[in-house]
């Protein structure tokens, strides 16, 4: 965990690819809980800390992860979430080429429950949410695609889904159709930065995560 921005009502961090952002049936100890023991210790904090989950990355994606220190916080960032007020950009190493250098891909996703997956559809049926991105193609080697990300609406497994929908599964995705998996069980996907206006002091907070460590990603962003 590495912390990228912290003042009195909000801390921002980097999470590794693997930890879970809220406690769930794993039982594995969740980044909410590494982040009070960290708050705790550094500001030498009695009793318990208070901390608010605002948004979530899924277990194998990287990057960055916001969360709230009060409840104040917690309440007007939850507002901007749900209202499109933090922007969110991502980093995905894909499989093949995009069929256009830069896109927005529309569509409906369903969502199967018991899989853990969700689908895309051309167009709305039964039980579908409206999903759109936005894409642009950074880098490129023989074999694999850097791409930026905008998400416009936040869905389950939203890039995953429909870059693999482009025929451009993510790196290490194998549920979303990649060839292999990662080493370590990531894909390669990042939240690479976030973007809003503080909810208390109204300062523009703008906080970016570092490339994971590995060599594909060095090598695709020195490219950059």
């Amino acid at each position: 965990m590495k912390v990228l921005y912290e003042d009195n009502h909000i801390i921002i961090v980097s999470k590794a690819s693997g930890e879970i952002v809220q406690g769930d049936k794993t039982g594995d100890e969740p980044l909410s809980e590494m982040v009070k023991a960290y708050i705790k210790k550094v500001h030498d904090k009695p009793g318990n800390v208070f901390l608010g989950v605002v948004h979530r990355l899924d277990r194998p994606v990287s990057g960055v992860v916001v969360f709230a220190k009060t409840s104040k916080a917690l309440a007007r960032l939850n507002a901007m979430f749900r209202d499109g007020e933090v922007h969110k950009t991502y980093w995905a190493i894909v499989q093949g080429r995009p069929p256009m250098v830069e896109a927005t891909v529309e569509g409906w996703l369903t969502r199967n429950e018991q899989q853990n997956k969700s689908y895309m559809h051309q167009r709305e049926v039964r039980g579908a949410k409206h999903a759109v991105l936005e894409y642009k193609m950074i880098a490129a080697t023989d074999r694999y695609s850097l791409l930026e990300v905008r998400l416009l609406t936040g869905r389950h497994h939203q890039i995953r889904c429909q870059l693999a929908s482009l025929g451009c599964p993510i790196k290490g995705d194998l549920k979303y159709g990649a060839k292999r998996s990662n080493p370590d069980g990531s894909i390669s996907l990042l939240a690479r930065r976030v973007e809003f206006v503080h909810p208390v002091s109204k300062e523009p907070i703008v906080a970016e995560s570092p490339i994971p460590q590995d060599n594909l990603w060095r090598e695709i962003t020195e490219k950059s």
